[in-house]
């Protein structure tokens, strides 16, 4: 997978409690579109894995994003 990071690109994540709070500037957000985009198309078990030394800012929790198929996750199953 071929990461395109956005010129000025800035994004941080962050744990508050139980809730991950990502947080970006417009090409923080555009990089991060990118990314999902392109794991979309990948093959599942694939992953993105993002700390402040691989892209993220300073001080930022470490995040892995990752594509599993639907049926590896049953927690995943839409509210109704």
């Amino acid at each position: 997978m071929n990461i395109r990071w956005e010129k000025s690109a800035e994004i941080s994540v962050r744990i508050e409690d139980d809730t991950v709070v990502i947080s970006a500037n417009r090409e923080g957000l555009l990089t991060l579109a990118d990314m999902i985009g392109d794991l979309s198309e990948s093959f599942s078990g694939d992953h993105i894995h993002l700390d402040e030394h691989n892209g993220l800012n300073e001080g930022s929790d470490e995040v892995i994003i990752e594509k599993i198929c639907a049926h590896q996750a049953p927690f995943m199953k839409k509210k109704v």
